[in-house]
């Protein structure tokens, strides 16, 4: 692997005034959903007939369209990856996801070590994964590539395993037909309860973690980027995310009582209904229903572009090197909108809407995204033409194809 001071700051690339010099490279994407449509159909249809062994092909295809038709500065994104590596890796990924579900199955007693063998394995698959796809993808003849080192990807993702950990190690081993005791359940039911909210509040700070070393590892012509941004800014986006949650929670609460009142005749219509003294016919309950539904999809149809969004804004603007920083200014409001029809428009056409709207959700994202540069580019694309430094990276990565879709 190359050293970390291959990507240290080369201030001697170019002059004083040059130096000074800034310009904003935007990103636009020119994809259409018509023609990722003939690429997804025919993904579909192969990979159904080869009974998945087709997905690592279609990953390939899939991330070639999208990167090539990503321009940054006019300038498309390369993508050279071997799908024959790819499809080893997916075998690996495979074999893996088999045996934990037969250890799972057919020995529960032994599920503690797949979750172990799962811990340490996954750490540095991820990373493989990290490398392998910057390492195939090039901007104007010049690799990207990932410097993370290994023992931070373990630091980074092994919390996120220890709650699994607690559930198989700590709860009560029952045997199927048998009865839990009293004493038994209510343990379990405190080890539960512990772990989860242990998780949720550590939530932010895991996530913190995970993009500080992604984005912290992203390399590109002698420049290495870092994410700074604190931990507090993680809490504080799950705090907004929470209270957006709970408004929404409150406004389909207050939607729902309202169709019931109307549905019931008014407030004495409730009180019968309440009472037990009168049952709700047959139109009630379907409006109630069709109103509980429609108040479940409200929810994560509000909170997940809220959160994509700010999460998007909050990872990109923090990621900068010596040379380069990104800018994200994606609006709420758009991606809401784009996940809105989206979800109709796959919802009335039995699917068959999916690509265009893996074309549209990207479009959003991908442009809200700006690219600012110091210096010549020019010049220091050439100079990491002529050296080559820092792109072979971990021959693991290559040879495993590893690709988790990150």
């Amino acid at each position: 692997m190359a050293q970390q001071d291959d990507f240290a700051p080369t201030e001697a690339l170019v002059d004083a005034p040059a130096q000074q010099a800034r310009q904003t490279l935007d990103i636009r994407f020119t994809g259409s959903g018509s023609e990722y449509f003939r690429i997804w159909i025919v993904n579909l249809l192969l990979t159904l007939v080869t009974f998945t062994l087709y997905v690592p092909f279609a990953r390939a295809r899939r991330i070639a369209y999208f990167q090539n038709n990503t321009l940054v500065g006019g300038d498309p994104l390369g993508f050279h990856a071997d799908p024959w590596k790819m499809f080893r890796g997916y075998l690996l990924i495979l074999l893996l996801g088999v045996g934990y579900w037969a250890v799972s199955n057919f020995l529960p007693a032994m599920a503690w070590l797949a979750v172990v063998v799962f811990m340490l394995l996954w750490p540095a698959l991820w990373r493989a994964s990290l490398q392998f796809r910057l390492r195939n993808t090039s901007w104007r003849g010049v690799r990207l590539s990932f410097q993370g080192d290994l023992l931070s990807a373990y630091l980074s993702l092994l919390p996120f395993f220890l709650p699994a950990l607690a559930f198989v190690l700590f709860l009560p081993a029952v045997q199927e037909g048998e009865q839990m005791a009293p004493d038994e359940a209510q343990r379990g039911m405190q080890i539960i309860g512990v772990t989860v909210l242990a998780f949720i509040v550590l939530l932010p700070w895991l996530l913190a973690r995970i993009k500080r070393y992604q984005h912290g590892g992203y390399a590109f012509a002698q420049e290495r980027t870092q994410l700074r941004v604190g931990n507090g800014r993680f809490y504080l986006l799950f705090l907004k995310t929470g209270l957006v949650s709970l408004l929404v929670g409150v406004i389909a609460a207050a939607l729902l009582f309202a169709l019931f009142f109307l549905v019931m005749g008014g407030q004495s219509g409730v009180r019968a209904v309440l009472s037990g003294a009168v049952r709700p016919g047959v139109l009630g309950i379907v409006l109630l229903a069709t109103g509980a539904g429609l108040a479940y999809l409200l929810l994560p149809l509000v909170t997940m572009p809220y959160f994509g969004a700010r999460l998007q804004n909050l990872s990109w603007s923090g990621t900068q090197s010596p040379k380069i920083a990104f800018a994200s200014a994606l609006r709420f409001r758009d991606l809401f909108r784009v996940t809105l029809v989206n979800w109709l428009l796959i919802i009335v056409t039995l699917g068959l809407y999916w690509p265009f709207a893996k074309v549209r959700a990207a479009r959003v994202k991908l442009e809200a995204l700006s690219l600012e540069v110091q210096g010549p580019v020019d010049q220091w694309l050439s100079r990491a033409q002529q050296s080559n430094k820092g792109v072979l990276g971990d021959a693991a990565g290559d040879f495993f194809g590893m690709d988790m879709g990150l």
